[in-house]
Parts: C-alpha cells; sequence; structure tokens
C-alpha cells in the first residue's frame, strides 16, 4: 500500500484545558492570537460575528496571515463546531479540517487532520506538503502561546522563505 497524499493528521500536546483549546479555534480573537492577522466571520444574514463569539456551523470566513499581504486571503466555511472539542471547516484546494481535543495519556492532545487533498502534483505540493508544514508550525505556535506566551510567528511580510510564516 503506498502512500496516503489525500490526507494527513498531525498532532501535539498541550498543557492547558479543553475549554482554553477550543476557544482558540472557536472564536476570531482565538485565532488571531496563534494562527491568523485576521480572522472574519460572518454569521447567516450577512452579519459579521463579534471577536470574541464563538463560530457556528453555517459561519463564513475570511482569514489574513501576518508574512503576507491582504492579497493572500483565504475564504471558507465553518463546517462543524461543537462548542466543546471538536472544530471543522472547509480549506485551500477543496480541503476539509477537522480540529479535535482528546485525552490521551493523562495528557490534552490537539489533533488536526486534513483530507480531501487533491491527488494532482498540485494538490500533493501546495495542500498535502505545504499544508502539513505549516499547519506543525501553527500548531507548534498554539502550544507556545498557551504554555508560555511566546507568539513564534513572522511578522514582516517583507521577510519571504521562512517557516514561521
Amino acid at each position: 500500500m503506498g502512500y496516503n497524499w489525500s490526507k494527513f493528521t498531525k498532532r501535539v500536546s498541550i498543557n492547558s484545558d479543553t475549554e482554553t483549546i477550543y476557544t482558540c479555534w472557536a472564536t476570531p480573537q482565538g485565532l488571531e492570537s496563534w494562527f491568523l492577522r485576521l480572522a472574519a466571520f460572518t454569521k447567516p444574514g450577512n452579519v459579521l460575528r463579534d471577536s470574541t463569539a464563538r463560530v457556528q456551523a453555517g459561519d463564513t470566513y475570511r482569514w489574513l496571515w501576518y508574512g503576507y499581504g491582504d492579497d493572500t486571503a483565504e475564504y471558507g466555511e465553518v463546517l462543524e463546531a461543537n462548542g466543546k472539542d471538536r472544530f471543522r471547516f472547509t480549506f485551500s484546494g477543496g480541503c476539509i479540517v477537522t480540529m479535535r481535543i482528546i485525552r490521551e495519556q493523562n495528557e490534552t492532545l490537539c489533533e488536526l487532520t486534513q483530507e480531501n487533498i487533491p491527488l494532482t502534483e498540485q494538490g500533493k505540493v501546495d495542500y498535502h506538503l505545504g499544508c502539513m508544514k505549516g499547519w506543525t508550525f501553527y500548531l507548534t505556535n498554539l502550544k507556545s502561546i498557551l504554555e508560555g506566551g511566546i507568539d513564534l510567528r513572522n511578522k514582516n511580510e517583507n521577510l519571504h522563505d521562512v517557516i514561521n510564516a
């Protein structure tokens, strides 16, 4: 059996409680603390969700990253937000990302699976290898923020080819 290019899973143990980790994923303010420079969510009816409010299934989003200009935006939809330990959304290239918070061996783990990756050369390079690299960094940054308060992101959009953007 060959390598499965259609999905990958990354996990990180985080010394934090489930509620805090979930809030970091499921609120605009939370996502901006470790992942994005802008996380704008619009709820049905075209109403912008408050930065501290939990997003819901059916919300759409516009995301911007540090290290990149406003022309590098991601648009998608929240597919599931259960309010405690599971958050699912559409992502680049038609992919689906699922974040779960689980307890294992007396540790709290944040587990991310990206699936539905196109089985084309671009899909393998951009959405498998590229996204895997990105998620590895950002999950590490989530751990760093929650355990020590240190933000590892590159915030200079003129600095290119660094692993922290």
